[in-house]
Order: C-alpha cells, then structure tokens, then sequence
C-alpha cells in the first residue's frame, strides 16, 4: 500500500513538476513575444522620427541651394562673360559684385535629434531592418560629416573674403576698382567660389541619398 502511494505521489509530483515548467516556458514565449512587439514598435517609431528629420534635411538642403545659386551664377558671369575690361562694362560687373559679394553666406546642418537618441542608448545596433539601418549610418556618420567639413571650410573663405573687402560690403559700392584690381577682385572671388561649387555638389548629392532612403523608410 505505501509503495503504491508513494508512485502515485511521485507521478503527481513529475506532473505537477511538467506542469510549471510549461508555465514557465509559456511565461517566457510571451514576454519574448512582448519585447519583441515593444522593439518592432520602437524601430517603427524611430523610422518616423527620421523621416521627418530627413524632409526637415531636405527643406534647409534646398534653401541653401537656391541662397547659392545667384552666387554661383554670377560667378560664371563674371568669369566667363567679362573677366577683362572693367572700365567697358563697369555697370553689369558691378551689379554681378554686389550680387556675389554683398549678400551673406549659409551652409547645411542636419537635424539629427532622432539618430543621436537611438545611437545614445545603442537601440540601433538591435533593429531588425539592418540593410535600411546601414544606409542611415552611412547618411549620418560619413555624408553628414563630410558636409560639415566643407561647410566649415565655405564659411572660413567667406569670412576672409568679407574681410577683405568689408569696405565695399560698408558703403555698397565698387568707386575705386580698375580693370588691374578687378583681376585680383575675381581671382579672390574664385578662392571661394571653388569651394562654394564643390560644396553645392556635395549637397546635390546628398539630397538624392536622402531621396532613395526616404523611399526604403515609405
């Protein structure tokens, strides 16, 4: 009689053990399937904060641009329409100055707030899109840099260029320019204008990156 009792207790007592273990194994598929939604939901949450700070990207990318452009254009006129003889065309060449020298200068920072957070906490190394993930690295550790790089460079020349001829910027005109200092006027120009058109490359660039990522994030 006891050896029966003591079988039964023991086979009670296996169940009872497969039993919480079975709980326990469910417990855990839940909580795994739990965190997993609360990642998937977190990555999604991060991919719209970045979307939106790639448009804002986009916006101040095309601002720049067309702050530029005039520059850029009155350069090449200068260049290549009248790069001799000032005295002959004093009024345009004039007017093409005061349209690359007297307005100011601007260059592109991103709005990187979403990209910081996640690399903070280290949360983007553990998303599950890791191809979309590379190419958000690659936008914000590589491009992103290069463009602040050649932005800070933008802004030292122009500094030096405004230096230069800040008495000019002062009274808004051009009264003491001949055709020997207006040579020197344009090769100081180029100085900066070089570095303006390879940044402006840069940001055209950049801008159909930031296209081809806002596609995979759609």
């Amino acid at each position: 009689m006891e050896t029966g009792k003591t079988a039964k207790y023991f086979k009670y007592a296996i169940g009872e053990i497969i039993l919480v273990v079975i709980g326990i194994l469910i417990a855990l598929q839940i909580n795994t399937w739990n965190e997993n939604r609360k990642h998937a939901i977190a990555e999604q949450e991060f991919f719209k904060s970045i979307t939106n700070d790639l448009k804002l990207d986009l916006e101040f990318i095309n601002y720049v641009q067309s702050y530029f452009k005039p520059k850029i254009d009155a350069y090449n006129l200068l260049r290549n329409r009248y790069s001799q003889d000032y005295d002959s065309h004093k009024t345009v060449i004039d007017s093409l100055m005061v349209v690359y020298l007297f307005t100011g200068n601007r260059t592109f920072y991103p709005v990187s707030g979403a990209f910081k957070s996640v690399i903070a906490g280290n949360e983007i190394n553990t998303y599950s899109q890791k191809n979309i993930i590379q190419d958000i690295i690659k936008l914000y550790g590589s491009n992103y840099d290069r463009i602040i790089d050649n932005g800070k460079i933008i802004d030292e020349r122009w500094s030096d260029l405004s230096e230069k001829y800040i008495h000019n910027r002062r009274i808004k005109a051009f009264n003491n320019v001949n055709n020997t200092s207006y040579t020197t006027m344009l090769d100081d120009f180029y100085f900066h204008y070089i570095q303006l058109f390879w940044y402006n490359k840069i940001l055209e660039e950049t801008e159909i990156e930031i296209n081809l990522l806002l596609k995979k994030l759609q």
